[in-house]
C-alpha cells in the first residue's frame, strides 16, 4: 500500500499527498479536466445497475451519480461533491501505481508483461486493465470485500490463440477478466457485475463459459448467463 503522508490545505480541495496522484481541488458538477477524468477511473465501477460511467473529464450528472454512490458505499456524507473525505477514502484505497489495493496489473496480465501484441496500443490495453480493477474493487466491497479470484485477464494475439479464445475477444483489448470461484459462486459473481459498469458479462449457461464468470467493456451490453437467471 502507498504510504500516505497527511498535509492539510486550505480550502478544503485535498487532505492528503498520494503516490499516485493527488487531487489539488473539490470538485462538484460542471468541473472538467485531468483532475475530473481520474476521479472517474476510480468511480467506475459506481455507475448503477445497467450503466457504464464515460471517462471523460466531463463532471456530469452521471459522474455525480457515480460519486454519491461511492460515498455512501464507505460512509462518507452523499453530496455528490468530491472533497477532502473522498480523496481520503480514494488514497486509502490504492496503491503507488495507481491501482486498487486489491487486485494488480501482473493478476490481469498473465501474457506480455509489457502489454503489447493485442488489438490496442500497450499503453491502451493497461489503461483498459485499470479500469476494470477498479471496477472490479467495487464490485469486491459490494460482496463483503471478500476476495475476487481472477483466471485471466489481457492477452496478446498468440495468448489468446493458444488458449483458444475467440478471433475478436475482448482479452485481446485488455478489458477482459475472468473469474473463478472463490468465496463466490459463478453466477454470484455474473449477477453481481451487472452493478459495476460492464456492458459484457457471459458466464453459466453461455457455451464455453461453465466454469468461469467473463466480464469486459464493450461498447454495447451483451449479458448472457442462462444458468444465473440472466
Amino acid at each position: 500500500m502507498a504510504l500516505v503522508a497527511a498535509v492539510l490545505v486550505l480550502g478544503g480541495g485535498t487532505a492528503q499527498a498520494d503516490g499516485c496522484y493527488t487531487w489539488n481541488r473539490t470538485l462538484s458538477q460542471g468541473a472538467s479536466g485531468e483532475d475530473v477524468r481520474q476521479l472517474q477511473i476510480r468511480l467506475a465501477g459506481y455507475p448503477g445497475s445497467g450503466a457504464v460511467l464515460g471517462i471523460d473529464g466531463q463532471f456530469g450528472p452521471a459522474t455525480r451519480s457515480a460519486l454519491v454512490r461511492f460515498q455512501q458505499a464507505y460512509g462518507l456524507g452523499a453530496d455528490g461533491v468530491a472533497g477532502s473525505a473522498t480523496y481520503s477514502r480514494i488514497y486509502a484505497l490504492q496503491d503507488d501505481d495507481c491501482t486498487p489495493a486489491n487486485f494488480s496489473y501482473a493478476e490481469l496480465n498473465n501474457c506480455n508483461s509489457d502489454w503489447s501484441g493485442g488489438r490496442v496500443s500497450a499503453a491502451t490495453a493497461r489503461f483498459n486493465a485499470l479500469v476494470s480493477m477498479w471496477k472490479l474493487q467495487a464490485m469486491r466491497h459490494a460482496l463483503g470485500d471478500q476476495s475476487i479470484r481472477v483466471t485471466s485477464g489481457f492477452r496478446s494475439v498468440a495468448c489468446n490463440n493458444a488458449a483458444g479464445g475467440a478471433s475478436d475477444s475482448r482479452h485481446l483489448y485488455g478489458d477482459a477478466v475472468d473469474l473463478g470461484v472463490s468465496p463466490h459462486s459463478l453466477c454470484r459473481l455474473a449477477q453481481q457485475a451487472r452493478n459495476h459498469g460492464f456492458n459484457g458479462i457471459l458466464g453459466p449457461g453461455y457455451p464455453g463459459h461453465n466454469d468461469h464468470t467473463h466480464v469486459d467493456h464493450r461498447g454495447s451490453r451483451f449479458w448472457s448467463a442462462p444458468s444465473c437467471g440472466i
